[in-house]
């Protein structure tokens, strides 16, 4: 894929008032949630970090409670590279995979733990949270819901984007989006992850801005006029739900598709040969099997390479801006 966007400069965002580098907290000054929007869980997921900056430079203000904005895996993300752009999706480890208290309260260290151990407790007091990623290969827009269907109905809200997943995580460590009450069904805190398309292509960057702007107005946190000046997409005429039956998990470096597969490509007939791992093959489990993110980029043991899902439900937008 052409890189056709560029890294932005974010030096200026660097110092702020919270205390911790690339974390701006703005207050209102009025009672309301504290809503929270992240970038750069990984590195070289460049969408997230050009749209905060822009949000920033346009001066976004929260008219209730508290708006957090943060730029995280900040070091990978200085190793950005152009002629080898995967290289900086992270340092020591994958920072979306460091969530359980036993993990960031544990022994172990890397540079994304200590990241992680900056940003948790502004995680832990969010009451909503967008989490802003892209994808290796191309794909339409997908908003993860982790196992929330309350995530679900909230992204129904936003009305974008036009497929929405609910899944049970992946096998190699707990995601920000599931961390605490984000998981608790009986809690009102709401987490959202939106894959805003592949990484590289300017259309990833204007649906990073829109869902971003959505959201900040769904919660109530910035005035609906600001966002609706500044909104430029569409969207879609309906979403549709697909639930993840089970991943596809690499058990070695000789992982391999049979064929390239398509993002969210549907795959008719249950039994279908889609991966050879060694002696396992990789069969689907069912007719009309969704493929959800296949891709071997990221290649290792116990790395998900693919998650099968079923088309769940289909509806229309609910309080689209």
């Amino acid at each position: 894929m052409p890189i056709e966007i560029s890294p932005p400069d974010l030096r200026r965002w660097q110092r702020s008032a919270s205390g911790v580098d690339y974390v701006h907290v703005l207050e209102s000054g009025c009672p309301g949630p504290t809503v929270m929007v992240q970038a750069l869980t990984h590195g070289n997921e460049l969408c997230g970090a050009i749209a905060l900056d822009w949000l920033l430079a346009e001066g976004v203000r929260p008219v209730r409670g508290t708006l957090v904005l943060a730029f995280a895996n900040v070091a990978a993300f200085a190793r950005f590279d152009p002629a080898a752009p995967e290289a900086s999706r992270y340092v020591d480890e994958d920072y979306n995979r460091a969530w359980a208290d036993e993990v960031l309260f544990g022994p172990r260290d890397s540079v994304e733990l200590r990241r992680a151990r900056e940003l948790r407790p502004f995680v832990d007091r969010a009451d909503f949270l967008l989490d802003l990623h892209s994808m290796t290969e191309p794909c339409e827009p997908i908003m993860v819901c982790g196992r929330s269907t309350r995530a679900v109905a909230f992204a129904r809200r936003l009305g974008v984007p036009g497929v929405l997943l609910l899944d049970n995580g992946h096998p190699s460590g707990l995601r920000m989006i599931e961390r605490g009450a984000f998981s608790d069904p009986a809690s009102p805190r709401t987490a959202l992850l939106i894959e805003c398309g592949q990484h590289w292509e300017r259309r990833s960057v204007e649906v990073a801005k829109d869902t971003a702007l959505r959201f900040l107005a769904a919660t109530g946190a910035v005035d609906s006029g600001w966002v609706r000046e500044r909104l430029k997409l569409d969207p879609p005429a309906r979403q549709r739900l697909v639930r993840v039956t089970e991943p596809v998990v690499a058990r070695s470096m000789a992982f391999r598709f049979v064929r390239r597969f398509a993002g969210l490509e549907v795959v008719p007939r249950a039994g279908t040969l889609i991966a050879i791992d060694g002696e396992t093959e990789w069969r689907t489990p069912y007719d009309d099997c969704v493929l959800i993110m296949p891709s071997v980029a990221n290649l290792r043991p116990g790395v998900t390479t693919v998650r099968f899902g079923r088309d769940a439900s289909s509806f229309g937008p609910e309080g689209a801006l």
